[in-house]
């Protein structure tokens, strides 16, 4: 029997007896059936109690710097619709940009790595990318790339993404590509009866139209194409020449080949006397000339189109000429992330960005400022539309014969060392022999 019956019962008999102790004998009755009174019994019911959550706290903002030297000065409208875009999809992180001209932007770049104030994320082109990978200054990307399930290296041009990688290590984005044209002045051409540039044409058939157009008496000039470095190497690989062999034990920047090709850079002030020599040009800019209806012709990159566009007189493009082969430039810009960035998650979502998604690449091509390193072509149809030029399609077929420039760790030292060399071949104090021979020993030094 269950206690609790047991009990009522014991305490039902007791008053059973106090009851018969006071009440007149009567005869007993007989109980036929007992019925037993259940008791309810109590049911514990688990409650579930929901844990309230403890207030979370909200990421600190984010502000990353990024350091550029192409955005400044046509571009910096473009640049800042990118950031919005990126800041509506990011909130919390703010991109502060600061510029500055070429010249002397890797100069302060250097200065605000070795003080400890790097910029979180800079651009960097292919010519010092080299420099700045090996002395362990820019973050591995590898890491956020692989853990990044939004991220495929399948979307940049192979060649531009190839081009920041070093020693298995991606160490850079690839933000553009481009090269570098001959720019004509129709006018000029109709002027003097000859009929514009094509994509076979030789530096023999440059000279010659450029002797046509040139007048030195009304500062009129058939053609330019500076002499330095970055034009040599690219001549010199039209005429045959590399600056190294194949695994870079050997300076071959002194062979015949890159003597000629030199001599023919220098053929053009001082023997065709088809270019202006730096005097004749009396510190304005070949930009500026040939802006201004001097120049028949001219060698400059892309970046170039916009610059051109309010001319006053009508301008197209072609492929660069060539020697012996076609060769044309191939440069790359990239952005990299210190290595000591206090966010180097933000600063990666923003170096994406920036490269490859649909809103930059879009804005970038509606600004013709360069081109995406992007592998999808259809994002040029709208950047092949656009005129002037008329004939935009030369600059992806330049593409067909581009080459990259010679690097090596201490790539700003070559460049300078080969630059002064040029500077003293132009003013004929060295032949293009003697300068490439000194060359030659220079950039060995550099090796070591």
């Amino acid at each position: 029997m269950n206690v609790n019956l047991h009990r009522f019962s014991l305490i039902g008999a007791a008053l059973a007896l106090v009851a018969s102790a006071c009440a007149p004998a009567a005869t007993p009755a007989v109980i036929e059936n007992t019925v037993e009174v259940p008791v309810t019994q109590i049911v514990e019911v688990p409650v579930e109690v929901t844990a309230v959550p403890e207030p979370t706290t909200p990421p600190e903002p984010v502000t990353l710097t990024y350091f550029t030297f192409s955005a400044a000065p046509d571009h910096l409208e473009d640049l800042d619709a990118m950031i919005k875009a990126f800041e509506a999809g990011h909130p919390g992180v703010t991109i502060k940009v600061e510029t500055a001209p070429f010249n002397e932007y890797f100069t302060k770049l250097q200065t605000l790595i070795a003080g400890g104030t790097a910029p979180d994320i800079f651009e960097l082109n292919y010519e010092n990318f080299v420099s700045y990978a090996s002395k362990g200054v820019l973050l591995d990307l590898s890491s956020q790339s692989a853990g990044d399930s939004s991220f495929s290296a399948d979307v940049y041009y192979p060649r531009a993404y190839d081009a920041f990688s070093l020693n298995g290590m991606q160490l850079g984005l690839p933000a553009t590509f481009s090269t570098v044209v001959l720019f004509y002045n129709k006018a000029l051409f109709d002027q003097a009866g000859l009929d514009y540039p094509t994509s076979d044409w030789t530096w023999a058939d440059a000279v010659a139209a450029a002797e046509k157009i040139n007048d030195p008496a009304a500062g009129v000039y058939g053609l330019y194409s500076p002499t330095q470095f970055w034009e040599f190497y690219k001549k010199a690989a039209q005429n045959g020449c590399e600056f190294f062999n194949a695994d870079k034990t050997e300076v071959t920047v002194n062979s015949p080949e890159c003597v000629e090709a030199l001599q023919t850079m220098v053929d053009f002030v001082q023997t065709d006397k088809v270019m202006p020599s730096d005097v004749d040009m009396g510190g304005v800019s070949d930009g500026d000339l040939f802006k201004s209806g001097k120049l028949g012709m001219i060698v400059t990159g892309i970046w170039m189109f916009s610059a051109f566009q309010d001319s006053g007189f009508e301008w197209d493009i072609a492929v660069e000429p060539g020697l012996k082969t076609q060769a044309t430039h191939f440069f790359a810009n990239g952005v990299s992330v210190f290595a000591a960035s206090q966010h180097p998650q933000e600063a990666w979502e923003w170096a994406k960005f920036f490269t490859s998604s649909p809103e930059a690449a879009k804005l970038r091509v509606d600004a013709g400022w360069e081109l995406p390193a992007v592998s999808d072509t259809a994002v040029f149809d709208s950047y092949l539309s656009q005129t002037p030029p008329a004939n935009r399609q030369a600059v992806l077929d330049s593409l067909k014969w581009s080459i990259v420039p010679p690097v090596i760790e201490r790539q700003s030292e070559m460049q300078d060392a080969v630059n002064k060399l040029l500077d003293q071949v132009k003013l004929g104090q060295l032949t293009p022999q003697e300068a490439l021979d000194q060359a030659k020993v220079e950039i060995e030094a550099l090796l070591k």
